[in-house]
């Protein structure tokens, strides 16, 4: 198995049906072997319905369902659960045209163990992104660069892609299971010396975001003071 593409899903009924078209449209034209987890996180709504589906029409998609609450809980579900030699997460509202992805693997992008998409790095391009939602992403990162990870433009896109390796070591340190999941494997990353790229893409707001970013930045200062702690207290050294 060539490539694994992880798809968190919590109460996603109405955006879930094009991106899972899409998806299954976009591996149908490629020559390498895939397969989509598609990872329920306690969806009230039809999303279990959804996805019964269409894994039942395409047959690399497979259900999963994680009970624990948070994006980061249900990615890494799908990630302890791939086969692939590469991992792709990838956020439900498919922000990111599909046909992007193979810029993230061989043979674009080779000796790279982390890929992360960036909405800052040059050549992307953001498409209707209100100007104070532009803003306070760009808060989000700036206090992220200062207290954790400098350097890095675009830590919380939801499109990432991980060599099998580096997935299976930095998801098994995981611990936190909201938002900030993203900054604390990126951490571990760097502890680890793994190489990271970032990729720069064409990126296309949707109303429908979850993301609050007076609440999420708030969050992200909490988690970052959970990160260095548990960093001082050995979580995250390897024999962990």
């Amino acid at each position: 198995m060539f490539l694994s593409i992880i798809i968190p899903a919590y109460n996603e009924e109405t955006r879930l049906p094009d991106t899972l078209n899409k998806v299954g449209s976009f591996l149908d034209t490629q020559t390498y072997t895939s397969e989509v987890l598609i990872v329920n996180n306690n969806s009230t709504d039809r999303t279990e319905e959804v996805i019964k589906d269409y894994c039942s029409r395409y047959p690399n998609m497979q259900p999963l369902f994680e009970e624990e609450p948070g994006k980061g809980a249900a990615v890494r579900c799908g990630m302890l659960h791939a086969q692939g030699e590469f991992a792709f997460m990838c956020d439900a509202d498919l922000s990111m045209p599909i046909e992007e992805l193979n810029n993230f693997l061989p043979p674009q992008l080779e000796g790279i163990d982390i890929s992360i998409a960036s909405r800052e790095a040059p050549g992307s391009i953001r498409y209707h992104e209100p100007h104070f939602r532009h803003l306070g992403g760009r808060l989000m990162n700036w206090l992220i660069q200062l207290f954790i990870l400098p350097g890095l433009n675009d830590t919380q896109c939801g499109f990432k892609c991980f060599s099998a390796k580096a997935a299976k070591d930095l998801f098994n340190h995981q611990t936190l299971p909201g938002w900030s999941f993203d900054i604390e494997l990126l951490y571990i990353a760097r502890q680890r010396r793994y190489k990271i790229q970032e990729i720069p893409i064409p990126w296309y707001f949707h109303q429908e975001s979850k993301v609050n970013a007076v609440r999420d930045a708030l969050q992200i200062l909490m988690d970052i003071q959970t990160i260095h702690r548990n960093s001082n207290q050995g979580i995250y050294d390897p024999e962990n």
